[in-house]
């Protein structure tokens, strides 16, 4: 999961590293929103089941009872229609289900279809149209949700760590050597200023011994001794 094809390929800087961090914040929202909402559609899914079922049965008891052409039948006999189908749109978790309502204007002839119980069965039935249609809308809307779901949650937040996690350690081993480069670097200076001070020691003491050779009329080498003699050698001092 951490090659070079499971994560973005983008510049380690702490810029970017703030902008994958906001960008893994939004797809687990997003993940989160997307979840709830496959959720509620499965759960309408799953509601309508019961509804479907029942209409479907009354359509294939009605077909057996009058025979496949209960349609033509009911058309022939009826000259002006008593029942009108009107369609409005319902929002379940965004996705826009089609809804067919239907209304009576003057008396049902229910006996019109030849059966007994014709006219209840087909009542039964009205509620088909707009289940198949919503089933349909529903189906499609839970695949499409659930594959977002799947690609936010497989590839697209894996993605986002591995890269957080790529950068994090880019960014530690810049600031590794960083500090390795500031330690060889007071090394350094370090040591410049010790031979600094070595050679402004060594230029003041050719200084003094030059003095005392012209004050007491020796060599400059009988100066150097004369100082180093003078110079006490045991450094502690016991008081």
């Amino acid at each position: 999961m951490s090659g070079q094809g499971q994560r973005l390929n983008v510049v380690p800087t702490v810029t970017m590293l703030a902008i994958v961090k906001a960008r893994l914040i939004g797809a687990t929202r997003g993940h989160a929103l997307l979840k709830k909402k496959s959720d509620a559609l499965t759960v309408q899914f799953q509601s309508m089941g019961e509804i479907m079922k029942t209409s479907s049965f009354a359509l294939t008891e009605a077909k057996y009872v009058a025979g496949e052409n209960i349609k033509h039948i009911v058309l022939e006999n009826v000259q002006t229609a008593s029942v009108k189908v009107g369609s409005r749109q319902d929002n379940v978790a965004g996705v826009k289900l089609p809804k067919f309502e239907y209304f009576s204007e003057g008396e049902t002839k229910n006996d019109l279809t030849g059966l007994a119980r014709g006219g209840q069965q087909v009542q039964a039935c009205r509620a088909l149209a707009s289940l198949q249609t919503s089933f349909l809308t529903l189906d499609e809307a839970i695949k499409t949700t659930n594959r977002r779901v799947n690609a936010l949650e497989n590839v697209v937040k894996p993605r986002l760590e591995n890269t957080i996690t790529y950068i994090k350690g880019e960014l530690d081993e810049l600031e590794r050597e960083d500090f390795f480069r500031l330690k060889k670097i007071q090394g350094y200076k370090k040591s410049e200023i010790e031979k600094q001070l070595a050679a402004a020691k060594q230029f003041a003491e050719e200084q003094f011994a030059e003095k005392v050779s012209l004050q007491k009329g020796i060599s400059l080498s009988s100066a150097h001794n004369l100082l180093s003699a003078a110079t006490p050698k045991d450094e502690d001092i016991i008081f």
